[in-house]
């Protein structure tokens, strides 16, 4: 985890990110990338470039440059080696991009969730990240004095499919000498034995090597987002971890995702990883 992009809107909720950014950074001897991204009303990203309205776009940026200057300057950025970037683009889609032109390890993002009409019609840019992005995100939702996820839930089905990007998952949480905590939620509309339960989370862990252990547990609940949040708690997690799909279009608006809902709705730090 030694590329680490920070988006941001220059936000309370973008400085709780960069400032765990800043604590990451700092422990694996990394390097921050800070973008900003600009939005022209009723311009493509392309257009802006043709001349319209040049005057404003210099103004917006040169404010960027500015704030930039000033956050580069804070105290927990010492020491950490931090380039900064001002764009045009859709602020997701141009997340993505830079993280794959930069060869990004890792996205911290802050988000302060959303609910009711607004999650459902609008979401969050947070959201679209997680659901396209094909690196780990990281989201942080409130000041995180010191991150560390020492209890570090990671919920999932355990299916094959996400043998591949579970090996992030490990070295995500040997990088902080983590111990996992490996939930398997059972649903009434899902259900499994305990023995069958154990045996399929342990095949499924056997060949990966865990710094600090890993303990199995299965947990009963209505819904697999809501027995997430209450195991979490129950254990008082440091960071919550899932792997999702990334659907998009129809497919995402009829089934949905627990990641951007758990992005949504948890307090705590949840970071993703792409299957």
């Amino acid at each position: 985890m030694k590329r680490i992009l920070v988006p941001t809107d220059f936000s309370e909720h973008a400085e709780y990110a960069l400032k765990v950014a800043a604590q990451i950074a700092s422990k694996n001897g990394g390097e921050i990338f800070l973008l900003h991204l600009l939005e022209i009303p009723g311009q493509e990203s392309d257009a802006v470039t043709d001349g319209a309205d040049i005057p404003e776009v210099m103004f917006f940026m040169q404010k960027a440059h500015e704030l930039f200057e000033d956050i580069k300057n804070a105290e927990y950025l010492a020491d950490i080696p931090v380039s900064e970037n001002v764009q045009f683009d859709k602020a997701f889609e141009g997340i993505v991009k830079t993280a794959k032109k930069n060869d990004i390890d890792l996205i911290v993002m802050g988000s302060h969730g959303a609910s009711g009409f607004k999650e459902m019609f609008i979401g969050s840019n947070t959201e679209k990240v997680v659901r396209t992005s094909e690196v780990p995100v990281l989201v942080i939702k409130k000041e995180e004095p010191e991150f560390a996820p020492n209890t570090f839930v990671f919920a999932s089905d355990f299916d094959a499919e996400v043998k591949e990007p579970f090996a992030k998952v490990v070295d995500f949480a040997n990088s902080f000498d983590a111990k996992l905590h490996l939930v398997y939620i059972n649903t009434p509309n899902n259900f499994k034995s305990t023995h069958a339960t154990e045996k399929l989370i342990n095949d499924f862990a056997g060949g990966f090597t865990f710094k600090n252990g890993y303990s199995t547990y299965i947990y009963n609940d209505v819904n697999v987002e809501k027995g997430i949040l209450h195991f979490a708690n129950q254990v008082n997690a440091n960071l919550i971890g899932m792997c999702t799909h990334g659907r998009k279009g129809i497919a995402h608006f009829f089934n949905g995702s627990i990641s951007e809902d758990l992005v949504n709705h948890a307090v705590r730090p949840v970071v993703t990883f792409k299957i």
